[in-house]
Formats: structure tokens, sequence, C-alpha cells
């Protein structure tokens, strides 16, 4: 099945996807877009914009989406755009824009704390300032530096009990850095400076106790460590070569060890942490280079995922049966 936005007049490109927490009830998803923000109400099926409030004159390139984890009551999303964060709190409907010091920031990418419903804590990497932290739900943003030798941050990970380790990391243009005071501080981890730069970063959902992350790299494939950064084995070697646009992780990873590698020309998975891979879906055509994904529903058999691609379309594919 294949579920297209509004086509561009010029080559659009899908940076980002997030979708409801509650996908399966309400089948809400967001697709950020070199021509703005786009929602979907029915799993990806139509989409629409969401900027319509804010009469754009001229398309709003969007490189970065998230929502609240208490998104179906509280409906926050956030959105990062060239020089700012923009903040809704009735999904899309209106928005609060907080321009970044100038000149202005791209932001690359959004997290938000998982106890956000009562820390407000949000998260921005940008390519040439670093990490801006907000704590009081996107109202204010402050840049938050020290230790950050790499400014251009291409993504950010944070810990599942972020309420209680206050973990977050960042993957540059040169390597990876980790704060354990919430975004404060930040330490280079010992990450070999020739694998990078790291496009992709996802913490294990037992992370406090594992210390297992990954990190996809741009040109040297994928890693994995088992001591929260501080030695690093490859992965799928063979099997995963190039960008790594993306790692999704099953929600149940303790006991189903599921992890999904997104590159530019195929959506691959390990079902047993990494030893043996195999197509997502060896039906699905690729015809444009992936972009983003997202898994709402975890990674389990039939599991619905979102496909953005370069020219702009958002396909929803589903994994084979086991």
């Amino acid at each position: 099945m294949s579920d297209e936005l509004p086509t561009a007049e010029t080559q659009d490109v899908v940076h980002a996807l997030a979708a409801s927490p509650a996908f399966e009830q309400d089948g809400v998803c967001f697709a950020a877009r070199s021509t703005g923000l786009y929602g979907s109400q029915d799993g990806g099926q139509t989409w629409e914009s969401v900027y319509s409030s804010l009469a754009l004159e001229a398309p709003l390139t969007t490189a970065a989406v998230a929502l609240s984890p208490g998104f179906p009551a509280d409906q926050t999303l956030f959105a990062g755009v060239l020089g700012a964060v923009l903040r809704s709190s009735d999904a899309g409907g209106s928005w609060f824009a907080t321009t970044l010091p100038t000149p202005p920031p791209f932001v690359s990418s959004l997290v938000i704390s998982p106890n956000f419903v009562r820390d407000g804590i949000v998260l921005a990497s940008t390519m040439e300032d670093g990490v801006f932290r907000s704590g009081d739900r996107g109202v204010h943003w402050a840049a938050w530096n020290f230790g950050l030798l790499d400014l251009n941050v291409l993504c950010l990970a944070i810990s599942p009990t972020f309420a209680e380790d206050e973990t977050v990391f960042a993957g540059t243009d040169s390597g990876i850095f980790r704060s354990t005071n919430g975004g404060r501080a930040w330490r280079e981890v010992d990450f070999p400076a020739d694998l990078a730069p790291v496009l992709s970063l996802a913490l294990a959902p037992g992370y406090a106790s594992s210390g297992l992350l990954f990190a996809g790299t741009e040109a040297c494939g994928l890693y994995t460590s088992q001591d929260r950064g501080r030695s690093w084995t490859r992965l799928g070697e063979g099997s995963i070569e190039g960008a790594v646009n993306t790692i999704l992780l099953s929600p149940e990873f303790s006991s189903r060890p599921e992890i999904l590698v997104a590159l530019a020309d195929a959506i691959i998975v390990s079902r047993d942490g990494g030893q043996t891979w195999s197509d997502w879906n060896p039906d699905f055509d690729i015809q444009q280079s992936i972009t983003a994904v997202a898994g709402p529903l975890g990674l389990g058999p039939n599991a619905p995922l979102l496909v953005g691609l370069m020219d702009g379309r958002v396909t929803v594919i589903r994994s084979q049966p086991a």
C-alpha cells in the first residue's frame, strides 16, 4: 500500500516521522518534510498540512517532530525548523514559536523526556549550535553545551529511565557524547573517530540495567555497546553497509530482541539481537531513497511501518508474518 502526501513542485524529503502513543486507537502520525509538517488521523492513509494556522507565505522546512508521551490527553507536539522550535498543545491546530539565537541554527532532532507530563523537559539538537534544553514544556530554551566538543549534532537519544538516570546521548559529526545530568553537561564517549559521523542512536528499553545502546554511522554500518558506550562492536557486517538512517528497537527487547535498521535502499530486521538479518518485507519495491521510518506498534510480525522517502511520500508497509 502506498500513501502519498501532497505533491511538491520541487524535490521534497521526509526528514522525520512520529506517531501517537495511542496509534492503534487514534491512527495519528506526523511527517516532517521539506515543505512543512503534515499530519494523518487514519494511520497514514491521508495527510494534510498542520501549519495552516501560521498563514505561511513560503514552505517551512521541518526536519524534526516529537510527540509528548501523554499526547492522547495533552495533544502536545514539537517541530524543529531553521532557527526555532514550534510547540502545539492542540495537535497542530495552533502553534507557539520559540526563536533560537542568531545566526539561526538548523534543528536536526528533538527528544522528549519519558516523564514529560511531570518534568516538562525537551531537548533539541542543532547542526551548528549544539544542544538546546527546555524545562518548561518548550516555552523557553537555552543552550547547554559544556563539554560538547562538536556542536554539529545530528541525533539525540534519551534514556527510557531518564527520570532516574538523566542520561542523554548525542551523535555528532565526530563521534558520540553522553550527558548524565539531563543534557546540561556532556562528556565524549570512546567511539572510534574514523567511524563518525553518527546519524542515529537507540537505547535499549532496559538500558538502565543492561547499558545496551546502538549507533548508526554514515559510512561504516551499525555498532553496539553493552557498557554504556565504553566499548563497541560492529553488527550486521556484510548485511549493513553505508549510512544507517534510523534504528528501531522492540519495546519488549529483553524478551524479543528485535532490531530494525533503515538504510537508503533497504529496511532489514534482526529477531535475535543482531546475529542474523533479513528484509522487513521482501516484496517492498524501493524506488526512492529511504529517509525516515517509524514503528508505531513495535516490530512484531505484521506490524505496520511508516516509511518516509526522498520524494516526499510516506508508505505504510508491514512485515511478513513469522
